[in-house]
Formats: structure tokens, sequence, C-alpha cells
């Protein structure tokens, strides 16, 4: 598969003393696929005193906007495969709380972006994913995922319907070699069939995403275009700054904001405009991990996996419903079968006492039996209380549901909880 085109490196500076390293190895391991923590297992995290810390970047990727994260102070960790930042100067809760109230500036160049195109593009990704992507107004798009033989969830997308033509598709960074081999398996079958769709993997562009209640504001200063009229997962082309670049009204946050992709070679200018702006501050990884947690939105690899199907991951809403006449994907079978029938499992949220659950943390019911196990977990800075989502057995997947989350043996009193654990403010008009 196409890979991402070399950045300029730098030598490794040298270990960061262990103060505070624990803390913040566990908040760049929990945001890890599990499957990629070996090859990530070496990273230092942190520094104290006002020191940086950096990522051992003789193999690492680095986005275009590096050295503004090595120069705002970032303390940068690996991260599938890229130098990333996991915070700056501010703390981890702190940043998170600021993104609910005011804006911040996530570097997710990490992340693929592709295009589809070709009169035969609708149809061929249908094959491969849940959603009605052929009932998709131009210029909107929907979460869907990728499905395998059983199933099972590939990876989970966001697809925008640019035209009846064009697709752009955004695949997370930790899966971007599966998601392409996937798609070129598929296309090579499409195109010795005689038909029209053809790949492009987005290298040239970066991604910055804009979240928060002031991120309107921020991005509306830039631009003619009018966002008001630009609503929850709509997509248009538009000129920020100057920069000619792709926005999506959507992020990872649960709060309003947008997605920008943008050419590399503006990308620097682009993200100094919005940090001129009131009340915008870059954000990093850790705080995007415990807003994503908070809003109830799954981490690849963690809450999804190639084993969990989306009815049991509480994402049967992304089934189309034109999709479940025919069930024509892959795993469409066993999908089908599961709506009908129930899952023996399903992800919920909790809200527990102790120490924060992490993943791979039991659930146990009050009677001390094992029914499930925690994918995600950590304290949640602006609700002030430990919250998890994970997988729990039929009958105990209620609402207020009593049950045990075990934490370095010690078992902990939880509540089933509905998701997400804080309000979402996507702007719908």
């Amino acid at each position: 598969p196409d890979s991402a085109p070399e950045r300029s490196r730098r030598s490794p500076s040298p270990s960061p003393p262990p103060a505070r390293r624990t803390m913040l190895r566990q908040v760049a391991r929990s945001l890890i696929p599990s499957a990629a923590r070996a090859a990530e297992a070496t990273a230092a995290a942190a520094a104290t005193g006002g020191r940086r810390a950096f990522a051992d970047d003789s193999t690492l990727l680095k986005t275009e906007l590096y050295d503004m994260h090595v120069q705002a102070g970032g303390k940068m960790v690996p991260f599938a495969g890229w130098a990333m930042p996991i915070q700056y100067k501010d703390s981890i809760m702190d940043a998170t709380i600021h993104c609910r109230t005011g804006c911040s500036v996530f570097d997710v160049s990490h992340m693929c972006g592709i295009s589809l195109k070709g009169k035969d593009t609708i149809p061929f990704i249908e094959k491969l994913v849940v959603g009605d992507i052929a009932g998709l107004k131009d210029g909107t798009g929907t979460l869907s995922v990728y499905t395998n033989e059983r199933g099972g969830i590939i990876d989970d997308t966001v697809i925008t319907k640019v035209n009846d033509q064009h697709l752009y598709i955004v695949v997370n960074a930790g899966c971007r070699d599966k998601d392409l081999t996937h798609l070129a398996h598929h296309l090579d079958a499409a195109k010795a069939a005689g038909k029209d769709v053809s790949l492009e993997v987005h290298d040239d562009r970066g991604l910055l995403a804009v979240q928060g209640p002031k991120a309107v504001q921020a991005v509306q200063a830039l631009t003619s275009a009018d966002l008001s009229k630009l609503y929850f997962s709509n997509f248009r082309s538009m000129d920020i700054a100057g920069a000619p670049v792709w926005v999506t009204r959507t992020g990872y946050t649960g709060e309003d904001g947008f997605e920008i992709s943008v050419p590399n070679s503006q990308i620097v200018k682009l993200a100094e405009a919005l940090l001129a702006q009131p009340d915008v501050k870059l954000n990093g990884l850790g705080s995007r991990d415990s807003l994503r947690l908070e809003a109830g939105l799954c981490l690849y690899g963690n809450d999804l996996t190639e084993d969990i199907t989306p009815v049991e991951a509480g994402l049967a809403w992304t089934v189309g419903k034109r999709r479940r006449d025919t069930f024509d994907f892959l795993g469409g079978s066993i999908i089908k079968e599961q709506l009908a029938n129930g899952v023996s499992r399903r992800r919920v949220g909790f809200i527990s006492s102790g120490a924060p659950a992490r993943q791979h943390s039991e659930i146990k019911s009050p009677e001390g039996e094992v029914i499930g196990e925690v994918t995600s977990g950590g304290f949640s800075p602006n609700l002030k209380k430990n919250i998890a989502m994970g997988y729990i057995k039929k009958g105990m997947d209620k609402a207020g549901t009593a049950v045990k989350l075990v934490v370095r043996g010690k078992a902990n009193d939880a509540t089933v909880t509905k998701m997400p654990f804080v309000p979402t403010h996507y702007f719908k008009g």
C-alpha cells in the first residue's frame, strides 16, 4: 500500500526523567490499538520542569506541524508510526476542559484521507461498508464501518459523498495499511470486471480538527463562506486564511467543529492563523482521548475490532435502511441475523468509584461472576468522575444496573450508564 511521504528527521534527544512519565505513558498506551503496542513499547512519554520530551524519531514520520508542536512545548510520543503530541504545557485535564469551553486545534494529519472516483464508485464501496452511501445528498457524509466476512469491524470511517462519482473518506492512522490493502484487493477485482473506480491517497494534504464552542467564530473570521449554512456532517470546498481547503463539519470530541483538509504547503500558515484567534489553543492526543470517551465515541483497536460487529458495538444505526433490504455487504448475513435475534453482549458505559478502570479490566456481577470487559476508561476532567465503556453480557446492559469493575485486583462499585457521558453539541441548524 501507499505510504506517507518522508518527513524531515531529527536525532532523538536523551530520555526524559522518570517523573510524570508513568501517567503520560498510560494515556499514550490507551491511544494505541493493542495490536500495535509491541511496536510502540519503547515510547518515552514526557518531561518535568518544563523540559520537552521527544519520541525516538529515527523511524517515525512527522507531520508538517512537527516544528510547531516542539516550539509550543509539545510532548511527543509514537502513535501509528508518527511522532505526535500527547499534550503541550497545559495538563491533559485543563486541555480537555478548554475544548469544551473555548476552541482547540488538533493536528490529525497522521490520519489517511483518500478519494474514490468513477461512475462505479458507490456500488463498489457499498459492497464493503454497511451505510447507505447512495442515499446521501451531495456534500454530506456519514460514519460507517468496513466489515469482514464475519460481520466484524475492519475499521470505522467517515465517508463523504462529494458527488455520485467522488467519495472522500478518512480512515484511522493505525488502520491505514490494512484499509488500503483491503480496498486494493477489492479494487483489483472490480477493475478486472470492467468497473470504473479508482483510488487516490491524499498524502499531499494535512488535516486539522478545530473543535469547541468557539470553533465556528475562529474559522468564520478567516473565510467569506457562510458557516451558518454548513451543518453537521456537511462538506464544502472553500478558502480559509487564503488556503484552498476541504471542510467537513464534524469531529471526535462531541463538540461543534470542523475537520479541515489542507495542502501540506499551506497547513502551517492556516494553523498559525487559527491560533491567532481569541481563545484558540493547540491540543494533543491525550485530551482528544478524554474528549472522545466523554462523548461515548469508539477508539478502533480498543472498543472496535475485527471480532466485534456493529450490532454488538451499539452501531446498528450505521446499517442503512435501504441496506437492510438486501444486506449485500461483507458479513451481511451475520449482521442480519443479529438484528433479528439479538446479540449476547453489548457495548455500554459505566461510572465507577475507586481507581479508574482501563482497557481489559474485568466487569463482574455483584455476585462475582465475570460478565464482560472494559475497553476504554479513565477520569473525566469535565464530570470529575471515573468513566468507562466496555462489553457486557445480555441482561446486564440496562442503564442503572449495578456491577463491579476490577482494577488491580480490587472490585470497585460501578453503574451501567447511558452514553454520551456529556451532552454533545453538533451543529444541526
